[in-house]
């Protein structure tokens, strides 16, 4: 056998072994993403008519920017929900990897990834393009279709053991809810008085236009599986 046959087998078990799992992440990771977009939906629907009978006149609305790319606002929060086109895998130094259910078949480990982004609604009313969002949870669903969520407070504990937990829509429900929770509970701080002391001439410039100065929420947080 020589070596060009050799490199061609390996190829194809590559193509059969990696390439494959990636396919079906991704397909699965649609198929979620699509469910997100069916549930907020429906949320925004329910919360509407709830606000209404409360006689709250409160903006919510949904929006698709794109396949891959939807946003939940209501009130002064916006939502920016992100599925990536690509397919990851976890670094070894995750905690997740310690599991024997990815030791058992380390193709389990290729994830697709959803992220949750807390916006402030006016930063895209005024196009303030210098303000910026946070990133509130991330989930990752593998070829099985089980998913690990990573994010903060309850989020980051709700959905942990990758093992065990498949997505329904039960559990998506859950996830939307928490987001969007944790986003309203969220205010915004006066910045200190040093951070905003000075000002270029091409932000006062463009302040009254763009509102050129930087607007955020804190937020600040490195994720931890199981905590």
């Amino acid at each position: 056998m020589n070596k060009d046959t050799e490199s061609r087998k390996e190829i194809i078990k590559l193509l059969a072994t990696k390439s494959v799992t990636k396919y079906e992440t991704f397909d699965n990771t649609a198929i979620v993403f699509e469910q997100i977009k069916s549930s907020l939906k429906e949320l925004a629907s329910q919360v509407k008519s709830e606000l209404k009978e409360l006689g709250k006149n409160i903006p919510v609305e949904y929006q698709e920017r794109g396949k891959f790319e939807v946003e939940f606002k209501v009130a002064g929060d916006l939502l920016l929900f992100y599925m990536h086109t690509n397919i990851f895998e976890f670094p070894k130094s995750h905690a997740v990897v310690q599991q024997s259910y990815l030791k058992e078949d380390p193709t389990r480990s290729y994830c697709g990834v959803i992220s949750v982004y807390n916006f402030l609604a006016d930063s895209f009313k005024y196009n303030r393009i210098n303000d910026v969002g946070y990133l509130v949870s991330r989930i990752f669903i593998n070829k099985d279709n089980h998913f690990l969520l990573e994010g903060k407070k309850q989020l980051g504990f709700m959905f942990n053991n990758f093992s065990t937990q498949k997505m329904n829509n039960d559990s998506l429900q859950k996830i939307l809810e928490a987001a969007l929770a944790y986003s309203i509970e969220l205010d915004l701080l006066v910045p200190t008085f040093n951070s905003v002391s000075i000002v270029s001439v091409a932000e006062m410039q463009d302040i009254t236009s763009s509102m050129a100065l930087k607007t955020g929420k804190p937020l600040g947080f490195r994720y931890k599986v199981g905590k």
